[in-house]
């Protein structure tokens, strides 16, 4: 597989063995101590070590504190890491709760107060005034596209409210896409991302407001994503699969700058109430909330299921995900994951009130949230 250079409007470096190209890079950069920020268990596992392996010549710091839905917390962390380092650029490596954190490191070691003071919605929301360290980012699962993102999302340490720090200043400088860095991911891993991949397509697709560039994005990252996600689950090795869900996970994420809708406000309810692993949550709502949005655009779902190489037109779109899921291992409701009719009662206002939701094709108050989940369960 050949590497190849693009830029929309991060430049990529796309294709197997692109990881080795990050040292000199930063060399060229006039770079000598990045800060790696990744997750407590990548951390410890072989492809980081592997990585580090190519970064000869640069004094290297590793800040490994990035777990579960992140917090405000790890970014501070983080950003004292950057500073304890005299760090001159950031290396996020991981996914994506690792590239959103690290996004947000590189913002806070060069200012002042929480990261929470950051996010767009903050009633005292903070400039970002400082030119952030140099970023270049590293993907190593195929879900959230963060590294071609603008925007972070960490959670509130005391309630896990998702908060979003909104910025072009946050996007990558570079980023280095290698599927190669995907190979040793499980299967329930790789099922659950890559289903938060074809969420943002989907959802963005269906988003109301007009942007018809990620429109395009959008069917042509779902139609990749489709043929790949299962093949990806079943053959890990398949470097093809790999890379096709790499790719999808990228469009997705440029195509949401279009914005979400209600499965992910869902989804980050889920985070901050039982704290659900984001993709696998997009997964066990998917369904559920698409078919109750079908009514309001049923010719975007015909179109959404030419794209997936569906036959029977929009109305097959719903049960064909309900098939995939099933493939990929992705099986039961959310009680099959502990989530209770208690939680349920907590979820509805978060969900209600979530910024995703606001683009939803069918506008949802916390009525609709609440049957929704309960259908879900």
């Amino acid at each position: 597989m050949a590497i190849t250079k693009f830029s929309f409007p991060t430049t990529i470096h796309f294709g197997a063995g692109a990881r080795r190209m990050v040292g000199p890079h930063l060399l060229e950069q006039g770079l000598k101590r990045p800060l790696i920020v990744t997750d407590r268990a990548l951390g410890a596992l072989p492809v980081l070590a592997e990585f580090r392996g190519h970064l000869g010549g640069l004094e290297v710091g590793v800040f490994d504190g990035v777990f579960g839905n992140p917090t405000a917390s790890q970014v501070m962390a983080g950003a004292a890491a950057y500073k304890a380092h005299r760090a001159d650029s950031v290396i996020a490596f991981g996914g994506g709760a690792a590239l959103d954190v690290a996004k947000v490191v590189a913002l806070m070691a060069v200012h002042e107060g929480d990261v929470i003071e950051y996010v767009w919605d903050h009633p005292k929301v903070r400039p970002i005034v400082n030119e952030l360290p140099y970023l270049v980012a590293l993907p190593t699962t195929s879900g959230t596209g963060s590294e071609v993102g603008r925007s972070s999302v960490v959670s509130e340490d005391g309630n896990h409210v998702k908060r979003a720090v909104f910025s072009p200043k946050l996007l990558a400088k570079v980023v280095f896409a290698d599927p190669e860095t995907t190979l040793a991911l499980p299967p329930a891993v790789t099922a659950a991302t890559g289903m938060d991949a074809l969420t943002h397509n989907i959802e963005s697709y269906l988003s109301p407001a007009y942007h018809p560039l990620c429109d395009g994005i959008a069917l042509e990252g779902l139609r990749i994503g489709a043929r790949a996600l299962a093949k990806a689950v079943h053959e890990p090795g398949n470097l093809e699969a790999r890379a096709d869900m790499m790719m999808s996970s990228m469009m997705g994420a440029i195509a949401f700058q279009k914005d979400l809708g209600s499965v992910h406000a869902c989804a980050h309810a889920l985070g901050a109430v039982v704290d659900m692993h984001h993709g696998l949550a997009n997964a066990l709502m998917i369904d559920t909330v698409l078919a109750w949005n079908h009514e309001a655009v049923p010719q975007k779902f015909d179109e959404l299921a030419h794209a997936a190489g569906v036959a029977g037109g929009g109305f097959a779109f719903v049960p064909w995900l309900k098939q995939l899921k099933s493939q990929v291992g992705i099986t039961g409701g959310l009680a099959s994951r502990g989530v209770t009719r208690e939680h349920i009662a907590k979820m509805v206002p978060l969900a209600a009130k979530d910024f995703a939701g606001a683009t939803n094709p069918r506008p949802a108050i916390e009525a609709d949230y609440e049957r929704l989940f309960t259908q879900a369960l």
